[in-house]
């Protein structure tokens, strides 16, 4: 069993569809994850912009199953399968940066608990802007600029996921010994 020496990134396995944004978060490394949420343990920070992205929601809505009304989080179909651009540091960096300034923010509203804060109903401004800022930065690394429309989102995920896999079945296969 791998145990975190700084931290672990969770992302909770269900959430409702009502949700804008996927509950997901960073944990000290003596933290606990329960059985309803992935690890992945000392992520670098810029993990956390993605997976709190909408590009990443509209992904895993897409390609993840539900039970009943609410989503499923499968890291076999989503997070392994989520096509992202190859980052420059910078970008890493940029991504980072975004993703302390949502865990701040979260951190300002401190009692409320993840589900009051991505309350469709209830989320405040302030995060709901700093979600929308993250997303802008994240989008702009893959068009250049923000999507018009999750349709426009998926067409460029999906687009990237084909030429992966084209990439992958063209490379020379590994013998085995």
């Amino acid at each position: 069993m791998y145990e975190a020496e700084s931290h672990t990134l969770f992302v909770s396995i269900m959430t409702s569809q009502r949700r804008e944004y996927l509950p997901t978060g960073i944990e000290r490394a003596d933290a606990i994850m329960s059985g309803q949420a992935f690890a992945i343990y000392d992520a670098p920070e810029w993990l956390l912009a993605i997976t709190a992205s909408k590009l990443h929601f509209v992904w895993i809505a897409a390609i993840c199953g539900q039970l009943k009304e609410d989503y499923r989080y499968s890291n076999d179909l989503g997070w392994n399968t989520f096509p992202t651009p190859d980052l420059s540091q910078e970008q890493q960096q940029q991504l980072a940066v975004s993703a302390r300034r949502i865990l701040k923010c979260r951190y300002s509203h401190y009692p409320k608990t993840i589900a009051q804060l991505y309350d469709p109903d209830e989320m405040p401004d302030d995060l709901r802007a700093v979600h929308r800022d993250n997303d802008e930065l994240l989008e702009s690394m893959y068009i250049g600029r923000a999507f018009r429309n999750d349709t426009e989102r998926l067409e460029k995920l999906f687009k990237l996921y084909a030429a992966k896999v084209k990439a992958l079945e063209a490379a020379p296969k590994k013998k085995r010994a």
